[in-house]
This record gives C-alpha cells, sequence and structure tokens, in this order.
C-alpha cells in the first residue's frame, strides 16, 4: 500500500486479524464464494455508520477483504484463485455492499482493475498479471477517468513514461498497484499499464470529501515521471512500439465499460438492501404506530402504509436484482472467448453492444429503484430514524454520490435507439 497516505488518519488493519486464520481457506464453489461475502458484509455492518463517520482511510477494510479471498474470486486457481465467472464475482460485490457501501465499492473497482490485463493486454501480459496480482493478493486501484484529460505517455527508450493528474482515483491510496491510462506522444492511441503505488511519482491528494461513499479514496491524484518497461503497455508491441491491432482493434478489447458499468449496478443495489434491511430492524425494534389516524393500530407493523411500503420495495428490488443477475449471464457468455486472440476475436462488435444493452437496462432500474428506496426508506422508519447514530441517510448518500458518475437520461437514450432503431454502442473503452 501506498507509504504517502501515511500522515492521514487510518483505519488499523489489526482490528481484523482474527480473520486472517478464520477465513484461511478459500471457498470452492460460488455458494461457498457468496456465503464469505456475505460474512464480510456481516462484520462490516457492525459499525458502518462510526466508520463512515470518522472517515478514516480504509487500510483496516482492505485487510479485511485481503484476509477473506475476495480479491481473488475472478483470479485462476494455478495462482490461488477462486476461477470464479464475472456473474458471481457482481453477487459477491453486491452482497458486501449491502454492509458498506464503500468497500463494495472498492472491492468492484479492485475485480475490474485486476482484469484489465485479460481485456486490453496480450495473453501473456494477462498471465503476467494474474500471477503478480492473484499470487500477491494485492489490491487494484485506478488513476483512469475519461472526464479528465488524458495523462500523457512519452518514450525513454526502453520505458514508456506516464505524466498528468486526474481530479478522481478509487482506492488508489490503500492499493498495492494502480492502473495508469494515457495517450502516447504524437498520436492518438491509448496505453494502459500496471505499475506499483508506492513510488514517489504518484502523489495523492487526500482530499476526497464528497457526502456519499466516504471510505473509497476517491480523491485526485498526481502522476509525475511514472515509468514502466514497454513490456508492460498492455497490448503494444513493445518493439514495434505500436498497439497490436489484433489484441486492441477487436470489440473485445472494449469490455471494460459494460463490465465495470454492472460493477456500479450491483454495488447501487447491495448499498439498496442494505437499507431496506437496516430499516425494516429499526420498524420492528423502534417505530410506533401513529396514533392520530382515525384507523389507529397498536404496532407499526399492522400499519397498511408500512405493509405496502415495504411490499412494494422489495417487489422492485427483487425484480432489479433478477435482472442484474441476468446480465452478469450475458457477460459471462462474452468472457468465456477470454484467453487466445483468436478466440477473443470471435466477440463481434454486435454481441459486444447487446451484452451492453442488458447492462445499461440494469443501470437505469437500479438507479431508480436504488434513489427510490434509499430515501423512502424514512417514511416507514419514523423522524427518530434521522438521528445521526441511527445512520440510516448513509445508503442515501452513497447511491446518489455514485450514480452521478455518469447522467441515467444518457442510458435511458441508449436503450431507446436500441429499441427504435436496432442501434448498439459503438465499442469504445470509455463511452
Amino acid at each position: 500500500m501506498s507509504a504517502n497516505g501515511n500522515g492521514v488518519s487510518q483505519s488499523d488493519p489489526k482490528v481484523y486479524d482474527e480473520f486472517r486464520s478464520k477465513w484461511a481457506a478459500l471457498p470452492d464453489d460460488a455458494e461457498g464464494w457468496i456465503k464469505r461475502a456475505e460474512e464480510v458484509a456481516s462484520v462490516l455492518s457492525k459499525d458502518a455508520g462510526l466508520r463512515e463517520r470518522e472517515n478514516k482511510s480504509p487500510h483496516a477494510e482492505i485487510a479485511l477483504l485481503k484476509h477473506a479471498g475476495l480479491l481473488k474470486v475472478l483470479g485462476p486457481k494455478k495462482y490461488g484463485g477462486g476461477a470464479q465467472p464475472w456473474s458471481v464475482a457482481y453477487k459477491v460485490i453486491r452482497e458486501v455492499a449491502k454492509g458498506d457501501g464503500s468497500i463494495g465499492m472498492l472491492l468492484g473497482y479492485h475485480l475490474l482493475w485486476s482484469t484489465t490485463a485479460n481485456v486490453v493486454g496480450s495473453p501473456e501480459q494477462a498471465e503476467r498479471a494474474q500471477e503478480l496480482i492473484i499470487g500477491n493478493n494485492y489490491f487494484v486501484g485506478g488513476a483512469v477517468n475519461p472526464r479528465d484529460s488524458d495523462l500523457k505517455i512519452t518514450s525513454d527508450g526502453n520505458n514508456i513514461v506516464f505524466n498528468g493528474f486526474k481530479h478522481f482515483n478509487t482506492g488508489g491510496v490503500v492499493s498495492d498497484l494502480t492502473v495508469l491510462e494515457g495517450i502516447y506522444e504524437g498520436t492518438d492511441d491509448h496505453i494502459f499499464a500496471i505499475v506499483k503505488t508506492d513510488q514517489p511519482g504518484i502523489q495523492f491528494s487526500h482530499d476526497w470529501d464528497n457526502v456519499g461513499l466516504r471510505l473509497t479514496e476517491s480523491g485526485s491524484v498526481k502522476i509525475a515521471e511514472v515509468a514502466t518497461p514497454w513490456d508492460d503497455a498492455l497490448g503494444w508491441d513493445a518493439t514495434k512500439k505500436k498497439p497490436n491491432p489484433a489484441v486492441l482493434g477487436i470489440p473485445f478489447a472494449t469490455l471494460l465499460l459494460p463490465t465495470i458499468q454492472l460493477v456500479f449496478s450491483n454495488f447501487y443495489l447491495g448499498i439498496a438492501w442494505g437499507a431496506l434491511n437496516e430499516a425494516s430492524a429499526y420498524t420492528n425494534r423502534s417505530t410506533r404506530a401513529w396514533p392520530f389516524g382515525g384507523d389507529n393500530k397498536e404496532k407499526p407493523q399492522d400499519e397498511f402504509y408500512i405493509l405496502s411500503t415495504y411490499g412494494n420495495f422489495f417487489a422492485h428490488l427483487r425484480a432489479a436484482t433478477a435482472l442484474a443477475d441476468k446480465a452478469g449471464l450475458e457477460i459471462d457468455a462474452i468472457y468465456e472467448n477470454s484467453g487466445p486472440l483468436d478466440t477473443r476475436a470471435k466477440v463481434t462488435a454486435k454481441d459486444r453492444g447487446q451484452a451492453a444493452e442488458w447492462v445499461a437496462s440494469v443501470k437505469v432500474t437500479a438507479t431508480d429503484t436504488g434513489l427510490r428506496v434509499t430515501s423512502g426508506v424514512f417514511e416507514v422508519t419514523g423522524a427518530k430514524a434521522t438521528a445521526k447514530k441511527v445512520g440510516l441517510d448513509r445508503f442515501w448518500r452513497d447511491i446518489r454520490t455514485h450514480t452521478l458518475h455518469d447522467p441515467v437520461a444518457y442510458k435511458n437514450r441508449e436503450l431507446g435507439r436500441y429499441v427504435l432503431l436496432n442501434e448498439v454502442p459503438e465499442p469504445t473503452w470509455y463511452t
């Protein structure tokens, strides 16, 4: 993890030391991985509100994910990974987010960045990256934000050198490795590379202070003279110093975007489920029936409007979750073509686009449902539920913060063009 955060208040990894031995053995099937994620969520949920208010850099929480093995769920078994498909990883993200939205988000971003080389790298680069990340149980952050100016990349002969600034990078402060991306000088060509985080040229500003997702360390970062060998330029021919079209010139190389968009939707849904679970427990424990309605009840569980609201929220979350699971299977079908370049080349632009429309459907539904549930739970918990110590507001703040990441109206428009014109989005890595 990065040393340049040493002066920043951070949580103590020792608080979770007991889980190092408790979870020493990795789960061996999908059900076991999901159960492990539920156990992690249970640990996190006990003091999620307090930890959010303290707003310490989440070194302990990342240690917990490492102890649980969740960083490895997608990794190859030969390097100690779980060898699970994305559909299982999405469920794992969702479960963790039920306990703590920030940590669910960090896990989701890590899983995306840890598989970057599988998508935009050569098979040899992908193999090296997996051995490095999974073999060492590393946490991966990313300084990749297409809204900012691209990092500038130059060459000093044997190395590519990154320089620039990003207003947002998620999890970098607590990461072992960081994904960088930029434009190579004199071209319009992008390069992705994975570098060690703990180096002088990666300078975090520690300025993440938004209303939600407070523990995600999503602040700005300056990249200054960060060098890495040409061999680490993902998908590039290191000898010719040019992109390899067999790797980067095919639709498969653009899968990072739909993959992470479904990451977003799943931690939205996890947060919304967390809100429903917390609210229902509060209603059963503390909410009082309204005594002035003319149809007075003794218990809140007998109030028609409370039962109706909870039932409606439950139905919509079940439907959105089922849609997310279906989209996860669509992503799995695309990733079945991972590995050799001739296999990756089988994925067409239409294949990629149709999977992206499943993902867009989930994004719209998860955003709408998540915001409605996380704000609406106050209507069925009562005025005392707004107390800071209850912490019920964190769920809405978390979803509200991230759903502004990209305007959901554009997903609605995209789906409209799909319905009316049978158009799918162009396969690019950034939109």
